[in-house]
């Protein structure tokens, strides 16, 4: 009985410490915002939704007055030598300068007002673009931090299943040495020791893999994490698959984008049809000169002029590059509708596989809870059998290492099911911050 209820005490601390939470730890929210700060993948994507907010100033610009400057001033030296008898020479010095000031404001260009739409259309897609790169960080944020967390207890529970195997192994050799048992038992008890070493080894190898990825996202190694609790895992609200695909058709961030860039591709047909068109444009010119001399005289001049019209341009023969270029635009336009298509289809599939994610991995949560429980019965049950003979110590070797296992698979349930959540909830584009702030609730501390 002893040696049942030190086992037993093993499996206690086990389970004690994947609910302990060391002083500090940090917690997943705390994890996430400092990503937000130093991941480079969102922040390159800030970079250029702010660089794309740029278009339709430069879109509008080609619709806006345009005015320029221009002068140039000149000092002219000139001599002349003639060969005659006597020989004759000639030199003149003298300045000559401009000023010329131009102006011109399009009344008709067709082309540059849909070059405006386009630049708007394109900044509203950026925002949908920086909304995706913001779900993938919340998912990858997620994804690694739970990683880490599963790495850390499959460490916990080598170690504490090696200080089981290793009490085990003690008493088949003690065993053993009194005659109670044949040295059978404690080379199958060292075999199954030697294992948990190598499982350990592995386990501490993979949990320094988790904690490099996490640390490649907020630029830096994690500290202590704040672990997940038990909690009992609700089903989608509301639990009808139809739901989330209609829903995910039509918000999906994904499927958003691809009809902006098919709205976009439309748009460019429109501007290249608009080559067919002419253009009209207000202008004015002022230009000023003056000059102190020439060559031929020393008089000084000045003069100015002035004039102000329109100016029509009609396109008349442009060697076909017109049509060529409003055939490429459609067949782009083709192509992103076949694009929004694409996304539409993936849409529903996420959305299903989200739906379906949830709810199998609440499922897997209440069966392998109902598994840890049996696990541990079966495995008091093997320790009793081997003090009245009915069982070997190979039997409660094996039936204690299922219940690790089935731990291990109890921990990993709970997390699948939480970034099941969170990937139904991206499927339909409403993933944000309060979505991550209700899981960080789920954690212990």
């Amino acid at each position: 009985m002893t040696r049942t209820r030190h086992l037993f005490a093993c499996l206690a601390v086990a389970g004690a410490i994947a609910q302990c939470l060391p002083a500090g730890a940090e917690d997943l929210l705390q994890i996430y915002r400092e990503a937000q700060q130093r991941d480079p993948a969102i922040a390159a994507a800030r970079s250029q939704w702010e660089a794309t907010q740029e278009r339709v100033p430069q879109a509008r610009a080609g619709l806006l007055p345009q005015v320029s400057a221009s002068g140039a001033a000149n000092f002219n030296y000139y001599e002349a030598n003639v060969n005659t008898n006597p020989r004759t020479s000639f030199s003149a010095n003298y300045g000559q300068g401009n000023l010329t000031f131009s102006a011109s404001q399009p009344l008709y260009r067709p082309q540059n007002v849909v070059a405006l739409d386009q630049a708007r259309e394109v900044v509203t897609q950026s925002d949908v673009t920086l909304a995706i790169a913001q779900q993938d960080l919340i998912i990858r944020t997620t994804v690694a931090y739970f990683d880490v967390l599963l790495a850390e207890y499959n460490v916990e529970l080598a170690e504490q299943q090696k200080i089981a195997v290793a009490e085990q192994l003690a008493q088949a050799k003690r065993n053993f040495e009194v005659g109670t048992a044949t040295i059978t038992d404690t080379n199958e008890a060292q075999a199954k020791y030697d294992q948990i070493v190598a499982t350990e080894i592995q386990a501490r190898n993979d949990l320094d893999r988790r904690r490099t990825a996490l640390a490649a996202i907020v630029g830096r190694a994690p500290k202590n994490l704040r672990r997940v609790g038990s909690f009992d895992p609700p089903l989608p609200d509301p639990n009808n698959v139809d739901y989330w695909v209609d829903r995910a058709l039509k918000e999906n961030l994904s499927v958003r984008f691809q009809l902006s860039n098919y709205e976009i591709a439309s748009l460019e047909v429109d501007r290249a049809r608009a080559g067919h068109l002419p253009t009209l444009d207000l202008v004015a010119n002022a230009v000023g000169q003056g000059s102190s001399g020439s060559v031929n005289s020393d008089f000084a001049s000045n003069s100015r002029s002035a004039l102000f019209g329109v100016v029509l341009n009609v396109p008349i023969y442009t060697g076909g590059f017109v049509n060529s270029r409003v055939r490429e635009t459609i067949s782009l336009q083709d192509r992103a509708r076949a694009d929004v298509e694409s996304a539409k289809r993936a849409a529903v599939t996420n959305a299903q596989d989200g739906f379906s994610g949830v709810n199998s991995a609440a499922a897997g949560v209440k069966a392998f809870e109902q598994a840890v429980a049996s696990a541990e019965v079966a495995l008091r049950s093997n320790i009793l059998g081997q003090e009245v003979g009915i069982r070997t110590n190979l039997d409660v070797l094996n039936v204690q290492q299922n219940v690790y296992s089935t731990r291990r698979d109890l921990a990993n349930a709970y997390f699948q099911y939480l970034l099941a959540v969170l990937r139904l909830k991206a499927s339909i584009g409403n993933l944000t911050e309060q979505d991550l702030q209700a899981l960080n609730r789920r954690l212990t501390g």
